[in-house]
């Protein structure tokens, strides 16, 4: 079968925070998509709104099946049952970390700049303190910067959050990368919470594949906890589901227990959504990978060729441009576009750098381009 993306699909209206949140702005911002999704994964929505029952619901074996199925055919891993958490979403699980295991004033969280902004606030969730280090451009390529993490990390630091695929930078870890990290927890005592939402929007994997916490070295992955969901991927991100992986009982035990009364149950539907996408999502995935190199390849050109005073370094994954408009001499690049492009942009200030602002390509080519164009028409 095949996906058609370019059709353009209205969301004025219906409640969606990306065009609803400020309607007369044209949005290209938070990060979901402005594609239908798979046609299996609506499919099996209406067949258990049919059912007719909407009751408290808990993970059912055909998705559990699912999963595991999707961890060996994709990460290479097999994992038993009773190491899955089900959540309700992933940035919930980072403050739970962040509160399990940072449970005296002054004790820390550390994670590199710039990054999705709950990893730099949900430290406010609990006592922990923030502890933050940027990522350094070496030879055209964004790096962790060993030197300064070694210097800023605490006694009091518990927790290291770690992006990958990065978001905003579009960064795919190396091996190498993963496990120089994990051995820098355990030389520090972290434990390493790994979000790993997009990673199945590696825009060339054969290039630069995903390496998942959980294909760590038993020593190492015995101290982590690896967050996966398929709700940015088959752009079902508001059905609201998520899993953790955690090896170790004691931090499972411990993850678990912060959830106590504050968490709501997890969405009857969104349990059916996550089955059929794990096993039958895979075909529109790689249509809407090529789809998004396509978008992403079509962004890079233009903002080089008429954009110059902006500089980006091309992603390797997610539908998210990070993109240096320091060059435009202005306060605030995000605000500058909204007034004069009628723009809704993401603000780096937001991720722990100003001056930079986010695009999300994942939306129709025609429609990026006539955001490009506005933006171009805006440029000082």
């Amino acid at each position: 079968m095949t996906y058609d993306f370019d059709v353009p699909i209205t969301r004025q209206g219906t409640g969606c925070i990306k065009f609803d949140r400020k309607p007369e702005l044209d949005p290209f911002w938070v990060a979901d998509m402005d594609f239908a999704s798979a046609p299996e994964i609506i499919e099996a929505l209406h067949a258990r709104v049919n059912h007719g029952v909407f009751g408290y619901a808990q993970a059912h074996a055909g998705l559990n099946e699912a999963i595991d199925l999707y961890l060996e055919n994709q990460r290479g891993v097999t994992v038993p049952g009773e190491q899955v958490v089900h959540l309700g979403g992933l940035v919930p699980a980072l403050s739970l970390a962040g509160r399990a295991f940072c449970r005296e004033e002054g004790q820390a969280l550390m994670t590199c700049t710039p990054v999705y902004p709950p990893f730099i606030g949900v430290h406010h969730d609990g006592l922990a303190k923030l502890i933050t280090v940027d990522h350094v451009l070496v030879n055209g390529r964004y790096e962790f910067d060993w030197d300064a993490m070694e210097d800023a990390v605490t006694p009091e630091t518990k927790v290291f959050l770690l992006c990958n695929p990065q978001n905003p930078l579009g960064r795919v870890f190396t091996r190498q990368e993963v496990e120089e990290l994990a051995r820098f927890c355990v030389k520090h005592d972290l434990v390493l919470v790994s979000d790993e939402i997009h990673c199945d929007l590696i825009l060339d994997a054969e290039k630069t594949p995903h390496f998942s916490a959980l294909q760590l070295p038993d020593d190492l992955r015995q101290r982590t906890i690896t967050l996966l969901s398929p709700s940015k991927t088959w752009n079902i991100a508001g059905l609201g589901y998520a899993f953790a992986v955690i090896p170790d009982d004691t931090i499972r035990r411990r993850f678990s227990a912060q959830r106590g009364h504050t968490l709501s149950e997890i969405n009857a539907l969104s349990y059916y959504a996550a089955e059929a996408a794990y096993r039958h999502g895979e075909p529109w995935r790689q249509q809407l990978l090529a789809y998004l190199r396509e978008n992403r390849a079509l962004l890079d050109s233009f903002i080089a060729e008429r954009m110059p005073a902006l500089k980006v370094v091309p992603g390797e994954a997610t539908y998210l441009a990070w993109i240096d408009a320091r060059g435009m001499n202005v306060d605030n690049p995000a605000q500058h576009f909204e007034k004069n492009a009628g723009l809704f942009l993401s603000d780096g200030a937001y991720f722990g750098w100003p001056g930079w602002i986010r695009f999300n390509f994942g939306t129709t080519r025609a429609r990026m381009l006539a955001g490009l164009e506005k933006m171009a028409r805006a440029m000082v």
